[in-house]
């Protein structure tokens, strides 16, 4: 665990860390600062953007709202929300990315630090966000293949509040937050300030050599329901433990999260959920998370008994990105990290390599149409 974490700082991370929670047992790890400018250490306590793990918060919502009978996942969008989309989407498709719905993130962040910078303050809608979609045409027909993309969960938002009559920050506090005793998490938007004691996020530019870029505050309204998300190494580790275990939604809705769209040779989606299978044979679930100055990996067991979260304070970094995935063989699998990089199956979005030769990811929290390093 700890080679990793420091194979983030050497490849450009500030700092770094992991938290494992195993039936009462706790590890913590963490390497490195979470604040450049005084020089505090990391701690594994302090709160963070979690950026995409935010859709899995959406997901429960609506699998709840399924229970409650107040949604089905076959029916057309457009029966809640009518005219907005093509009347072939359903509500399965938008949280399983079978959508075809062009990712706007795309366009707003072909330039990293400029792309950023222009949004940084802005306070979007829902429908603004969505009409930067719909003015591309879709990527895929809907219901067939897989192609991730942000404005799914923006339709998700748009969703809840008209079902829950709430804003979403309201549906997670009442419906997951709140239950779980959730204290190191909110729904920060359009605040730009992180609440309480927080890691300082870092932008890598696109330009070689060229400085970080504090990136800790922002809006993050060009993502709302699909990443807006404040929480804590702990609080995500709680989160998917009860969900795993049934503690939010249904055992028939949680099945359906668990229907599986091949990403892959490694990794399938289900609703709002990701499963990443190792190379010890062991599957985890959970969700993976990028936003400006932030990568997050938080994933658990089928049972709920074992949880991790990883993180590290930066982001535009492939090379970063790629030790993450290695946290996850160090905790489930007691393999090496680097070793386990080396030997696990090589996924369809590899592009490159590391030093270490190990297989490099292509993420896709954010601007999933770029490829960058």
């Amino acid at each position: 665990m700890r080679t990793a974490l420091r194979a983030a700082l050497a490849n450009g991370a500030p700092g770094a860390m992991a938290r494992i929670d195993d039936s009462g047992s706790v590890l913590r790890q963490t390497e490195g600062i979470a604040d450049r400018a005084t020089g505090r250490v990391m701690d594994t306590d302090d709160r963070f953007r979690i950026g995409s793990v935010s859709k899995t918060f959406s997901a429960v919502v609506l699998l709840q709202l399924v229970d409650e009978g107040a949604l089905a996942l076959d029916t057309p969008v457009n029966t809640y929300l009518p005219g907005l989309l093509d009347p072939r989407i359903t509500v399965r498709h938008l949280l399983s990315h079978r959508t075809g719905l062009y990712d706007y993130t795309n366009d707003m962040f072909a330039a990293t630090v400029p792309g950023f910078e222009s949004v940084r303050n802005r306070v979007f809608t829902y429908r603004e966000l969505l009409d930067l979609s719909l003015a591309k045409p879709p990527t895929v027909t809907p219901g067939t293949t897989y192609s991730y993309s942000n404005t799914n969960f923006v339709v998700a938002g748009m969703l809840i509040e008209k079902l829950t009559g709430k804003d979403v920050g309201d549906a997670y506090r009442k419906r997951i937050i709140k239950p779980l005793d959730l204290d190191d998490t909110f729904y920060v938007h359009p605040e730009t300030a992180i609440p309480g004691r927080h890691v300082k996020g870092y932008l890598r530019p696109d330009e070689a050599g060229a400085p970080l870029v504090d990136s800790t505050r922002q809006t993050v309204s060009w993502a709302q329901s699909a990443g807006a998300v404040v929480s804590s190494a702990e609080d995500l580790n709680t989160f998917l433990s009860a969900l795993m275990r049934g503690k939010l939604v249904s055992g028939t809705a949680l099945a359906e999260m668990r229907t599986w769209t091949p990403v892959n040779s490694t990794q399938g989606y289900g609703l709002g959920l990701r499963r990443r299978d190792l190379s010890c044979g062991v599957s985890v679930y959970g969700h993976t998370g990028t936003v400006q100055g932030y990568y997050t990996f938080a994933f658990t067991s089928a049972d709920g008994k074992r949880s991790i979260t990883s993180f590290a304070n930066t982001s535009n970094n492939g090379t970063v990105l790629n030790t993450l995935p290695r946290t996850l063989e160090a905790a489930f699998c007691g393999v090496p990290p680097v070793k386990a990089a080396n030997t696990a199956k090589t996924a369809k979005t590899v592009r490159s390599t590391t030093a270490d030769g190990s297989a490099v990811e292509r993420y896709e929290d954010i601007a999933p149409g770029i490829a960058r390093q």
